[in-house]
Protein backbone atom coordinates (compact mmCIF):
# COMPACT_ATOMS: atom_id res chain seq x y z
CA UNK A 1 0.00 0.00 0.00
CA UNK A 2 1.53 3.43 -0.86
CA UNK A 3 2.25 5.69 2.06
CA UNK A 4 0.26 8.70 2.10
CA UNK A 5 2.08 12.55 0.61
CA UNK A 6 4.22 14.42 2.36
CA UNK A 7 2.03 17.14 1.08
CA UNK A 8 -1.71 18.46 2.98
CA UNK A 9 -4.38 18.65 0.78
CA UNK A 10 -4.37 22.38 2.04
CA UNK A 11 -1.51 22.95 0.86
CA UNK A 12 -2.76 22.09 -2.53
CA UNK A 13 -5.94 23.95 -2.74
CA UNK A 14 -4.23 27.03 -1.16
CA UNK A 15 -1.83 26.70 -4.16
CA UNK A 16 -4.19 25.58 -6.86
CA UNK A 17 -6.14 29.13 -5.43
CA UNK A 18 -2.93 31.45 -5.57
CA UNK A 19 -2.50 30.10 -9.25
CA UNK A 20 -6.21 30.61 -10.54
CA UNK A 21 -6.07 34.39 -8.50
CA UNK A 22 -2.69 35.06 -10.67
CA UNK A 23 -3.20 32.95 -13.90
CA UNK A 24 -7.08 32.59 -14.17
CA UNK A 25 -9.06 29.26 -14.15
CA UNK A 26 -8.09 28.14 -17.23
CA UNK A 27 -4.60 27.86 -16.13
CA UNK A 28 -5.05 25.89 -13.19
CA UNK A 29 -4.55 22.06 -13.90
CA UNK A 30 -2.30 19.34 -12.21
CA UNK A 31 0.91 19.98 -13.88
CA UNK A 32 0.79 24.21 -12.68
CA UNK A 33 -0.29 23.18 -9.00
CA UNK A 34 2.25 20.87 -8.79
CA UNK A 35 5.00 23.69 -10.18
CA UNK A 36 3.66 25.99 -7.75
CA UNK A 37 4.47 24.03 -5.31
CA UNK A 38 7.56 22.68 -6.51
CA UNK A 39 6.81 19.03 -6.17
CA UNK A 40 5.34 15.85 -8.81
CA UNK A 41 2.22 15.92 -9.72
CA UNK A 42 1.83 12.43 -7.45
CA UNK A 43 0.52 14.18 -4.37
CA UNK A 44 -2.04 16.12 -6.07
CA UNK A 45 -3.23 12.84 -7.82
CA UNK A 46 -3.38 10.88 -4.60
CA UNK A 47 -5.56 13.43 -2.95
CA UNK A 48 -7.69 14.17 -5.78
CA UNK A 49 -7.63 11.82 -7.81
CA UNK A 50 -7.81 13.49 -11.33
CA UNK A 51 -8.48 17.05 -12.07
CA UNK A 52 -12.01 16.81 -12.09
CA UNK A 53 -11.55 15.90 -8.29
CA UNK A 54 -9.11 19.04 -8.07
CA UNK A 55 -11.71 21.57 -9.66
CA UNK A 56 -14.78 20.41 -7.40
CA UNK A 57 -12.76 21.10 -4.28
CA UNK A 58 -11.17 23.80 -5.85
CA UNK A 59 -14.32 25.30 -6.40
CA UNK A 60 -16.02 25.01 -2.72
CA UNK A 61 -12.75 26.16 -1.89
CA UNK A 62 -12.50 28.94 -3.26
CA UNK A 63 -15.78 29.47 -2.69
CA UNK A 64 -15.40 29.91 0.76
CA UNK A 65 -12.87 32.12 0.30
CA UNK A 66 -14.60 34.47 -1.74
CA UNK A 67 -17.56 34.22 1.03
CA UNK A 68 -14.95 35.23 3.97
CA UNK A 69 -13.89 38.27 2.18
CA UNK A 70 -17.39 39.77 0.77
CA UNK A 71 -18.97 39.44 4.28
CA UNK A 72 -19.79 42.18 6.17
CA UNK A 73 -18.54 42.29 9.83
CA UNK A 74 -21.41 45.10 10.62
CA UNK A 75 -24.88 43.56 10.94
CA UNK A 76 -26.47 46.95 11.45
CA UNK A 77 -28.61 47.71 8.77
CA UNK A 78 -27.27 50.10 5.81
CA UNK A 79 -23.84 50.14 7.45
CA UNK A 80 -23.87 46.38 7.61
CA UNK A 81 -25.38 46.45 3.74
CA UNK A 82 -22.79 49.40 2.30
CA UNK A 83 -20.11 46.81 3.75
CA UNK A 84 -21.32 43.80 2.13
CA UNK A 85 -21.48 45.75 -1.29
CA UNK A 86 -18.07 47.38 -1.13
CA UNK A 87 -16.70 44.41 -0.25
CA UNK A 88 -17.98 42.63 -3.14
CA UNK A 89 -16.69 45.42 -5.54
CA UNK A 90 -13.19 45.27 -3.62
CA UNK A 91 -13.12 41.97 -4.22
CA UNK A 92 -13.44 42.45 -8.29
CA UNK A 93 -11.36 45.44 -7.95
CA UNK A 94 -8.77 43.49 -5.67
CA UNK A 95 -9.05 39.64 -7.18
CA UNK A 96 -10.53 39.76 -10.63
CA UNK A 97 -9.42 36.34 -11.47
CA UNK A 98 -11.56 34.67 -8.27
CA UNK A 99 -14.43 37.18 -8.73
CA UNK A 100 -14.53 36.28 -12.34
CA UNK A 101 -14.50 32.18 -11.23
CA UNK A 102 -17.32 32.32 -8.42
CA UNK A 103 -19.50 35.17 -9.75
CA UNK A 104 -19.50 35.36 -13.35
CA UNK A 105 -18.31 32.03 -14.93
CA UNK A 106 -20.74 29.45 -12.82
CA UNK A 107 -17.61 27.34 -12.38
CA UNK A 108 -17.83 28.43 -8.83
CA UNK A 109 -20.96 26.43 -8.21
CA UNK A 110 -22.31 29.88 -6.49
CA UNK A 111 -25.68 29.43 -6.78
CA UNK A 112 -28.35 31.88 -5.26
CA UNK A 113 -32.10 30.38 -5.27
CA UNK A 114 -33.25 34.17 -6.23
CA UNK A 115 -32.68 37.58 -4.38
CA UNK A 116 -35.22 37.12 -1.95
CA UNK A 117 -33.11 34.12 -0.22
CA UNK A 118 -30.30 36.74 -0.42
CA UNK A 119 -32.19 39.51 1.74
CA UNK A 120 -33.80 37.33 3.79
CA UNK A 121 -30.88 34.64 4.84
CA UNK A 122 -28.27 34.16 8.02
CA UNK A 123 -26.77 37.72 8.64
CA UNK A 124 -28.18 39.29 5.74
CA UNK A 125 -31.98 38.77 7.61
CA UNK A 126 -29.93 40.94 10.41
CA UNK A 127 -29.64 43.24 8.12
CA UNK A 128 -32.65 43.50 6.54
CA UNK A 129 -34.38 43.52 9.77
CA UNK A 130 -32.37 46.65 11.27
CA UNK A 131 -33.06 48.78 8.11
CA UNK A 132 -36.74 47.74 8.66
CA UNK A 133 -36.55 49.06 11.62
CA UNK A 134 -33.89 52.04 11.59
CA UNK A 135 -36.29 53.63 8.70
CA UNK A 136 -40.01 52.69 9.75
CA UNK A 137 -40.76 50.46 6.50
CA UNK A 138 -41.76 47.03 6.21
CA UNK A 139 -39.37 43.78 6.06
CA UNK A 140 -40.55 43.21 2.61
CA UNK A 141 -39.72 46.81 1.95
CA UNK A 142 -36.43 46.77 3.16
CA UNK A 143 -35.54 43.44 1.41
CA UNK A 144 -36.43 44.94 -2.08
CA UNK A 145 -34.55 48.22 -1.72
CA UNK A 146 -31.54 45.08 -0.70
CA UNK A 147 -32.30 42.91 -3.67
CA UNK A 148 -32.47 45.99 -6.02
CA UNK A 149 -29.19 47.31 -4.17
CA UNK A 150 -27.47 43.79 -4.90
CA UNK A 151 -28.34 43.95 -8.40
CA UNK A 152 -26.69 47.49 -8.77
CA UNK A 153 -23.63 46.68 -6.71
CA UNK A 154 -23.40 43.11 -8.83
CA UNK A 155 -23.45 45.32 -11.81
CA UNK A 156 -20.36 47.62 -10.88
CA UNK A 157 -18.25 44.67 -9.96
CA UNK A 158 -19.42 43.09 -13.27
CA UNK A 159 -18.15 45.70 -15.16
CA UNK A 160 -14.94 46.47 -12.74
CA UNK A 161 -14.08 42.74 -13.17
CA UNK A 162 -14.22 42.84 -16.84
CA UNK A 163 -12.55 46.10 -17.50
CA UNK A 164 -15.51 48.11 -18.98
CA UNK A 165 -15.13 49.95 -15.70
CA UNK A 166 -12.27 51.18 -13.75
CA UNK A 167 -12.58 53.20 -10.31
CA UNK A 168 -10.99 53.14 -6.73
CA UNK A 169 -13.02 51.37 -3.80
CA UNK A 170 -13.79 55.06 -2.61
CA UNK A 171 -16.06 55.78 -5.83
CA UNK A 172 -17.57 52.56 -5.75
CA UNK A 173 -18.55 53.32 -2.13
CA UNK A 174 -19.70 56.75 -3.09
CA UNK A 175 -22.04 55.37 -5.77
CA UNK A 176 -23.32 52.48 -3.26
CA UNK A 177 -23.75 55.14 -0.76
CA UNK A 178 -25.85 57.67 -3.52
CA UNK A 179 -27.79 55.03 -5.19
CA UNK A 180 -28.93 53.45 -1.40
CA UNK A 181 -29.72 56.46 0.07
CA UNK A 182 -32.04 56.98 -3.09
CA UNK A 183 -33.20 53.43 -2.79
CA UNK A 184 -33.68 53.41 0.62
CA UNK A 185 -35.03 56.60 1.26
CA UNK A 186 -38.04 56.12 -1.82
CA UNK A 187 -39.89 53.70 0.19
Amino acid sequence: MPSSPKIPKEVILENALTVLRRDGYESVNIKSVAKEIGCSTQPISWHFGNMDGLRRELSEYARTVAVKTITAVSTYGIEGFLELGVNYIKLAIEDKNLFHYIFMNGCGNYVADNLSAFSLSGDNALITQSISDALGISKEQAARSIEDMSVYANGLATYIATGVLSITIDEAKERLYTVGKALFTNK
